[in-house]
């Protein structure tokens, strides 16, 4: 689906570049600029790292590093405050594989955390995540959907925070989301 404009479908899509490091080099987490439903604005370091904000706050090219979450060269995080919303995170990954709870697909990539539907693991934090368990990244499109299940009780809009890393280049977006299943996709190509 995406975002639409002119009549035509229109999907965020980002050139990344995988560069021969081993790990993440510091760099300002971006997020898109345009009618695509993103809020335009620069992280800024703070210092430590901020459990369940989706935010790189250290300014490491790492997201919530620290907090319990697994991370991955590849790592996809949405994060939401409002409590008792449920936010989707569906990622489709080069295969065109959607990455599930606790099954290691082709490409490598889990999906470790839904909340708020497994609250154990959800430790009062709304965070999905996804991330790269094994392997090596691969090159292709990711397809990412955010979509907002339920506002819960909630007053809308929902905003969601969306931390993107493929390998040593990191992203950050804001999108809200109004109404039940309302949906913004972004596309990634590594």
């Amino acid at each position: 689906m995406g975002w639409r404009r002119g009549g035509q479908a229109c999907g965020l899509c980002l050139a990344l570049a995988a560069c021969g490091a081993a790990g993440p080099t510091p760099r300002a987490a971006e997020r898109a600029a345009a009618d695509d439903g993103a809020l335009p604005s620069a992280a800024v370091a703070t210092g430590p790292e901020l459990c369940g904000n989706a935010v790189d706050d250290n300014q490491n090219g790492l997201f919530d590093e620290g907090c319990g979450l697994s991370l991955g060269l590849v790592q996809f995080l949405a994060g939401w405050d409002a409590p008792k919303a449920d936010v989707d995170l569906r990622v489709v990954d080069p295969n065109g594989e959607l990455i599930e709870v606790g099954r290691v697909a082709r490409s490598g990539l889990t999906k470790d955390r839904d909340c708020p539907g497994r609250a154990s693991e959800c430790q009062g934090r709304n965070l999905e995540n996804v991330y790269l368990a094994e392997g090596q990244p691969i090159k292709g499109e990711y397809r990412l959907r955010l979509r907002l299940e339920s506002l819960g009780g909630e007053a809308p809009p929902v905003r969601v925070r969306l931390a993107a890393r493929l390998v040593a280049v990191s992203r950050f977006y804001e999108v809200s989301l109004e109404t039940p299943e309302a949906e913004r996709e972004i596309r990634f190509k590594l």
